[in-house]
């Protein structure tokens, strides 16, 4: 069900999927231009590769034979940063989501971590609610610069995570 992308095959695919997901899910939100910029440089297949190279671990969602989604992640020292979490729009409500974050949480426990935290832009309501379905609350606002004159104005949420 949870492929790592660990070759070019992969983080082409993974880019394809990005390149699909975000410009059905962020146009309304942050509109073309913006989701244009951020694919470039954020989920592009050299983006990819880069975060990869920094210690980012990508993961392909295998759901029927296809890939329907993905997710990276980033130990940080005392916490997992779940840096995407993408599902197609017609895979979701399938239980992918949430067998996506057991595996996840699992990640975090296998590597002796007991926070996830994220960041998530405050107008994306409908991820927003799944995030706190899952435990998570909303920590502090966070505000990014990322150039062009585009910022990321997200929430960032952090889940506790049980070991037992």
């Amino acid at each position: 069900m949870f492929l790592e992308v660990d070759n070019d095959n992969l983080i082409e695919k993974t880019a394809g999927l990005a390149a699909e997901i975000w410009t059905e899910h962020y146009l309304p939100i942050i509109g073309p231009e913006q989701v244009k910029y951020m694919l470039d440089k954020f989920q592009s297949a050299a983006a990819i590769a880069g975060q990869i190279h920094k210690g980012y671990r990508y993961f392909l969602i295998e759901d029927e034979m296809d890939y329907v989604g993905y997710f990276a992640a980033r130990f940080d020292n005392d916490a997992l940063f779940l840096s995407k979490f993408y599902v197609k729009k017609s895979c979701r409500g399938k239980g992918l989501g949430r067998a996506t974050f057991n595996f996840i949480e699992k990640l975090a426990m296998d590597n002796g971590l007991e926070l996830i935290t994220l960041t998530v832009n405050k107008r994306n309501k409908d991820s927003i609610k799944v995030y706190k379905k899952l435990g998570f609350i909303i920590a502090e606002k966070v505000v990014t610069d990322i150039g062009n004159g585009f910022v990321m104005d997200d929430y960032k949420m952090e889940k506790q995570i049980d070991p037992e």
